[in-house]
């Protein structure tokens, strides 16, 4: 076990090793299947990532969105999105620095179960969405294969860290619901990310690796989304839509 660091600093060192593994294989997969479901979302619109780490999904949001912003806690990380041309600002994720209701669509992977003011930080993401505005946010699921390989085997993010340094909060798809403000948002579907895979690496393997990432792109709106490591919650803020985006 990994002694616990503050998120500044464990994602500050994570940023060295972030991209080892990224842009191919299970981490690919896990990349596309989030952005089919935040990708026709953003067409158009004004986006934020928040959480959005060396900008692997936010160069690809920028790609299709009238403008689009990033936000992080880490300046390690927040390198990476630089060297990418991205525009992006250092920030807490319960402390954001935009007025109300700016965004069109607000996006969050990986990173709300690392905060552990977790309500504040849903609330803060809903303030920055316009009324009738979308957010897509990902939670840690515990009813899931991924729950159970993290437990056995904590991965390495660094020559000193794993992943059971940071805090790590693990949310059931009841538990998300109950930390959505009833009054602010609505709920329009849970998608699940990760059903059938139990270690990153069976997708290094050929052929084994083709059969996996099929039934992931099956499984993430199917009967088994519930049982997916990440749950993928897609979001109405309330109210009016004073501003709906240009096409």
């Amino acid at each position: 076990v990994s002694e616990p660091v503050d998120n500044q600093a464990y994602y500050d060192e994570f940023s060295g090793w972030y991209e080892r593994e990224r842009g191919r294989g299970y981490h690919a997969l896990i990349d596309e299947l989030e952005m089919r479901i935040a990708g026709p979302l953003a067409q158009g619109a004004r986006v934020l990532e928040a959480g959005c780490g060396t900008g692997l999904i936010l160069q690809d949001l920028a790609s299709r969105a009238r403008h689009a912003v990033g936000a992080d806690l880490s300046a390690g990380m927040l390198r990476g999105s630089a060297e990418r041309g991205l525009s992006v600002v250092q920030a807490d994720l319960t402390k954001l620095p935009f007025p109300d209701g700016l965004f069109d669509v607000v996006c969050s992977f990986k990173v709300l179960a690392h905060v552990p003011p977790i309500r504040e930080a849903v609330a803060e993401l809903i303030r920055v969405t316009r009324p009738g505005g979308r957010l897509i946010l990902e939670f840690y699921n515990p009813w899931s294969l991924r729950y159970l390989a993290k437990r056995i085997r904590p991965g390495h993010v660094s020559e000193r860290l794993k992943e059971d340094a940071v805090y790590t909060r693990w949310d059931s798809a009841q538990n998300v619901l109950d930390l959505i403000p009833k009054d602010a948002a609505t709920v329009d579907a849970i998608h699940g990310v990760r059903v059938f895979t139990p270690f990153a690496q069976v997708h290094k393997v050929p052929g084994v690796a083709a059969v996996f990432g099929a039934l992931e792109r099956w499984a993430v709106a199917s009967p088994l989304r519930w049982f997916g490591g990440f749950l993928v919650v897609e979001m109405t803020r309330a109210g009016a839509d004073p501003s709906p985006p240009a096409g």
